[in-house]
């Protein structure tokens, strides 16, 4: 198998549950595709994250009451 242009070849290890639970959804062939994408919304989640802490230690705690205001004045 030949690397896609910027593409770099990893080996990882995974639960074999979680290996044919891939294979089940994709198929073989859109195994990488599939993993890659996976890694590449956990580093945007994990990237959130970041921001969020970084938020919370300039500005202090969220107010869970005045977020559940704002989600139920967005619910109507």
């Amino acid at each position: 198998m030949t690397a896609h242009h910027g593409a770099e070849k990893h080996s990882v290890t995974m639960p074999a549950e979680t290996s044919e639970g891939v294979r089940s959804r994709v198929g073989a062939r859109g195994f990488s595709a599939y993993i890659a994408g996976a890694v590449a919304r956990q580093l945007e989640r994990d990237a959130l994250g970041d921001l969020l802490s970084e938020m919370e230690a300039e500005h202090g705690p969220v107010d869970e009451a005045e977020v559940a205001a704002i989600m139920d004045r967005l619910a109507t």
